[in-house]
This record gives C-alpha cells, structure tokens and sequence, in this order.
C-alpha cells in the first residue's frame, strides 16, 4: 500500500515537468513531509482546456457515492483489479492522472524486523510520478457541495522495495505520462503501464518514527537515522 507521501517540490516546476497548467491557488502552497490519506495531493490530468495540475484530496470518493466517507478505504487501487472493481473502473477508463510526490514512507514488514519506516525516493532527485485516478463528487442532498478526490494505484512490489512490503506504487517513466493520461488509448494499453518501477529507480533509508503521525512535519523527517534506533 501507499498511504504516506512527502510533497515540497514547488507546483509550479511540476506543472512544467508535467506539461501542464497550474490550477488558481496553488502558487503558495505548503510543503509538507508527512502527507497522509484525507488530505491534499496534486494531480496532473486531461481537462477541456488542455493539461491542468489541481489540488485532489487523497481518497477516492466515486461519482456514485451517498456520501465522503467511502474515501477512507479508497486511498489506494490494485492495479490488478483496478479496471473492473466498480469503485474505479469508471476512473480508469476516463479519469486518469499523475500524482507528483517527492517520496513515500514505507514500514519494514520483513519477518524478524523492527518495523521501521523508511522514505524511498528517486535515485536521480527527481520528483517520483505516481499514476493515480481522479473523481469530481457533488453531494446529492446539496448539488453545491463537491469534492475532487483521487486514489493512488499500486502494484506488487519490485526490487527497490528490497522485500519490505508486498505492495508499492506505480512510479510512471517520465515517457509514459502521455500515454497513460490518454483515455483514448487501448485499455489493455493503459493497464501494461502499471508495474512495478524497475531496478534502480528508487533508493530508500531508515527514518524516524516520528512520522508515524501527521501531526509531525518538517524537513527532518525524510533525514537518515541509525538503524540501532530501533
């Protein structure tokens, strides 16, 4: 799973690394070390007006839904599954989109390990492009009540992960953006993009517990620390 991200690249250099149009508001936005589920990303996507980066918050709530709440279990989607289960499928096959982070937290699940968190990052500094899925909600007992949400895909793991999870997500190559924003694509096209990123892309080290909780923040987090901490 994917449910802890780091975001302080300013969104004005990933909308340029994305292509894309910066949405109204986003010029001065926070950076954060310790993102969790329910609260703001940044997704690129298609839109009439072209490519546009916009605030989404992390939790998918499909167009369906009675109410928001349903977005505490759909943070993430399997890639697996994610073109048929009917909390997705409507977003894979028309709302695509590329979640920009600087990195992600995972626990050491390894048997025998100290469950340590660790913050993988791209090798080469680069921002880490997420492929994820967006929904518009409006609540149907007040039309003028809406939400932009969006859950993160993930898949089984590859060998960055060195075994610390069974799952991770889907880290796009900068040349696959295009074609899997592209609804117009073949869906077993889309769907081939989503695999595990391959060895090398990613680097991870040990860091402090204190992330465990989004009330901790701050640049300090992503810091190494000795393993014999834990």
């Amino acid at each position: 799973m994917c449910g802890r991200v780091a975001l302080f690249t300013p969104p004005a250099r990933l909308a340029r690394l994305l292509e894309a149009s910066l949405a109204a508001g986003l010029e001065d936005l926070v950076p954060s070390w310790n993102i969790g589920p329910l609260r703001h990303l940044l997704g690129a996507h298609q839109s009439a007006e072209g490519r546009i980066l916009e605030r989404l918050r992390w939790g998918l709530v499909p167009s369906w839904a009675k109410d928001p709440s349903v977005a505490n279990r759909l943070f993430n989607a399997r890639a697996e599954t994610v073109a048929t289960k009917p909390s997705f499928r409507s977003a894979f096959a028309k709302r695509p989109c590329v979640i920009p982070v600087d990195g992600f937290y995972e626990w050491d699940h390894r048997a025998g390990r100290t469950k340590a968190p660790h913050y993988f990052h791209r090798g080469d500094g680069e921002p880490i492009l997420l492929a994820g899925l967006f929904e518009h909600w409006h609540d149907p007992g007040a039309p003028e009540v809406s939400l932009s949400t969006c859950s993160v895909i993930t898949t089984s793991p590859g060998p960055d992960m060195d075994e610390l999870h069974d799952r991770m997500p889907v880290v796009l190559a900068r040349h696959d953006v295009d074609d899997w924003l592209d609804v117009a694509n073949p869906p077993e096209m889309r769907a081939a993009l989503l695999r595990a990123a391959p060895a090398g892309t990613l680097v991870h080290h040990v860091v402090d517990a204190a992330v465990g909780s989004v009330r901790n923040d701050g640049p300090n987090l992503i810091e190494p620390v000795s393993t014999s901490l834990f």
